[in-house]
């Protein structure tokens, strides 16, 4: 299995967006279960349904980040490697899908304020959400595997 078909398949048993794709990454972070399902809840939705910066994208960043980020928070160099690479990764979203902002994916779908839709058959016919969780980790995996430059 991917990490993409892991985190579509984690998005559809519940997770949001973000958790699904960070999740996805789960064997490699050393994290266990719950921290991580915590440490991503308030990114879902585009920033706790905000429809900001898409939450799969948050979920790429921080898998990308949590695994190629130096600990030394001085060390400029790194910090442009991994810089570049989220950058580079978050185009690869935007050139795939059209955007990396969770409402311009969601273009005409309605859904804000602070109450999760429910998971019904009709919201994951509707959504593209699945999918966009796909992509973000496959293209996570991509940019976790490629040495900095």
């Amino acid at each position: 299995m991917t990490r993409g078909e892991k985190a579509k398949e984690l998005f559809e048993q519940g997770c949001n967006c973000s958790q699904a794709v960070f999740l996805a990454f789960e064997d490699r972070t050393g994290l266990d279960r719950e921290t991580s399902l915590k440490l991503m809840a308030g990114f879902g939705g585009g920033f706790a349904r905000m429809r900001e910066i898409c939450g799969a994208v948050s979920g790429m960043t921080a898998a990308i980040s949590f695994l190629r980020a130096s600990d030394d928070p001085g060390d400029r160099q790194a910090k442009a490697g991994l810089y570049a690479v989220i950058q580079k990764a978050i185009g690869e979203f935007k050139e795939e899908n059209g955007s990396f902002i969770c409402r311009e994916l969601l273009a005409g779908q309605a859904g804000s304020g602070p109450v999760p839709d429910k998971r019904t058959a009709e919201f994951y016919k509707k959504r593209p959400c699945s999918e966009l969780c796909r992509c973000a980790a496959d293209i996570a995996e991509k940019y976790i595997n490629e040495q900095i430059s």
